[in-house]
C-alpha cells in the first residue's frame, strides 16, 4: 500500500516535466485565455442585448438592429479567439474598428439619439476597443516568443 501521508515533492523534478511545459506552451499560445476571450464575448453579448435592456428599440429601430449585428460580429470574434488563437488574434484590430465604430454609430446610424443610447454606444465602444488592444498586444507577445 502507498504512503500517502509522505510529502511528495513538486512535479519539476520529473523528467518528462520540461516536455509537458513546451507542450501546454504550444496549445496556448503563451496567451492569457481567461483575460481577453471571456470578456470580448460577455460585451458581444451585451452589445447584441442592449437595445431590449435600455428600452430604444421602438425609438432607434436602425440602431436596434445595429448593435444587434455589431454585437454578434463581436461575439463571433470572441469564439474566434477561443477556438483558433493563432489564425484570430490578427484580426484583434479589427475589433478596434468595432469599438470606433461603435463609438461614432449614434450620430451617423441613429436618428436624434438620446443620452442613454449614446452613453451605451461610447461604453460599448471604448470597451471594445481596450479589449481589441489586449488582444493585439497578447498577439505580438506571443509572436515574440514564437
Amino acid at each position: 500500500m502507498a504512503n500517502v501521508s509522505h510529502p511528495r515533492g513538486d512535479i519539476s523534478s520529473h523528467p518528462d516535466a520540461p516536455e509537458m511545459r513546451a507542450r501546454y506552451d504550444r496549445m496556448l499560445g503563451g496567451r492569457d485565455v481567461a483575460f481577453v476571450d471571456g470578456p470580448v464575448f460577455l460585451l458581444g453579448l451585451y452589445c447584441a442585448v442592449s437595445p431590449w435592456i435600455l428600452h430604444y428599440t421602438t425609438s432607434q429601430p436602425a440602431l436596434m438592429t445595429h448593435n444587434l449585428i455589431v454585437g454578434i460580429a463581436i461575439g463571433l470574434l470572441a469564439l474566434g479567439f477561443t477556438a483558433a488563437p493563432a489564425r484570430m488574434y490578427g484580426l484583434s484590430w479589427a475589433m478596434c474598428a468595432l469599438g470606433v465604430w461603435m463609438i461614432v454609430s449614434p450620430w451617423i446610424v441613429g436618428t436624434d439619439p438620446d443620452a442613454g443610447v449614446i452613453w451605451n454606444n461610447v461604453v460599448i465602444g471604448a470597451l471594445a476597443v481596450i479589449l481589441g488592444a489586449a488582444c493585439a498586444a497578447t498577439a505580438a507577445r506571443s509572436t515574440r516568443r514564437a
